[in-house]
């Protein structure tokens, strides 16, 4: 594939519907419309599913979204967004892992099912239990990697995906000020850098009644290497931040010019990466 069509959707997390059905009618509505107008894939935000906190009556309201997901709406989901040559990461969920909660990505990619749990973990994101590995998975002959917001600003995971091939990391993403919009973007575009791939982020706004989710700001961005073969196109693409609505930004990466530029410069040997940990694997599905 030359180029993939990706859109990435800004969600509000005060959004209110009648019910936690709603809430996810709402999620397959943006996903199913970007799809229709030409989308291969979509990324929506980090912690996108505490939004169903309105919806819990628990003294756990993270473990109840977690089951309330789990139970009554993946299912569904499952069923809705498993379309032939599409993909979607669902932002983050918590998610039960035996005993533990994760902060969980779901991902829907040409009928499969993936995911990826953040790995390095905020000081108020105390409910989860963080850890590896980092899955890649391919889509449409794409190099995919999804990287939870904080783990993007964490050098040894860069360090780790080195000769790795990936041709696009995701960035889910919720940050409460302009202070995070920038961590989260500045280190993504760094990021691009050091890899030679397109990193794309994308943030929660609004506020809700949650307090991980109490209030958030962000937009929307793309970012591609600074090498010669992207001389004549944007390396970096921007929306306007945002502090409520539900926003969209289309973009084309090309990722027959990430091949032909890694094919250039050469790759960094990961096992000769003095100190890093392998932590990469490889997806193709899994029973999530």
């Amino acid at each position: 594939m030359d180029r993939l069509n990706l859109h990435l959707i800004g969600f509000d997390a005060g959004f209110a519907p009648d019910s936690p059905s709603g809430f996810a009618d709402k999620v397959v509505e943006l996903v199913q419309s970007s799809w229709d107008d030409g989308a291969d894939l979509v990324l929506l935000p980090e912690l996108l599913w505490m939004g169903l906190e309105q919806f819990v009556e628990d003294k756990d309201p993270v473990r109840g979204v977690a089951m309330l997901f789990r139970d009554h709406l993946w299912p569904g989901l499952r069923l809705s967004l498993a379309r032939t040559g599409k993909a979607v990461v669902l932002g983050t969920t918590p998610f039960p892992d035996g005993a533990l909660l994760r902060n969980r990505a779901p991902i829907i990619a040409d009928g499969r099912f993936l995911y990826q749990d953040k790995i390095h973990l905020t000081p108020w994101e105390s409910a989860f239990c963080g850890g590896g590995p980092l899955h890649l998975w391919t889509f449409r002959d794409v190099t995919i990697g999804v990287v939870i917001c904080l783990d993007i600003e964490i050098p040894e995971i860069s360090a780790a995906l080195r000769g790795s091939d990936a041709d696009l990391i995701l960035v889910p993403s919720a940050t409460e000020s302009m202070m995070g919009v920038e961590r989260v973007g500045r280190c993504a575009n760094a990021r691009a850098v050091e890899l030679g791939c397109h990193v794309a982020t994308c943030h929660l706004c609004g506020r809700a009644g949650s307090e991980l989710i109490n209030e958030n700001l962000g937009c929307l961005a793309i970012y591609s290497p600074s090498q010669s073969l992207f001389a004549d196109a944007p390396r970096r693409i921007v929306s306007d931040v945002f502090s409520d609505g539900f926003h969209r930004l289309v973009v084309k990466p090309d990722i027959s010019a990430i091949r032909r530029n890694r094919s250039l410069i050469g790759e960094t040997d990961p096992s000769k990466t003095a100190g890093v940990s392998p932590v990469i694997i490889r997806s193709t599905g899994s029973r999530f």
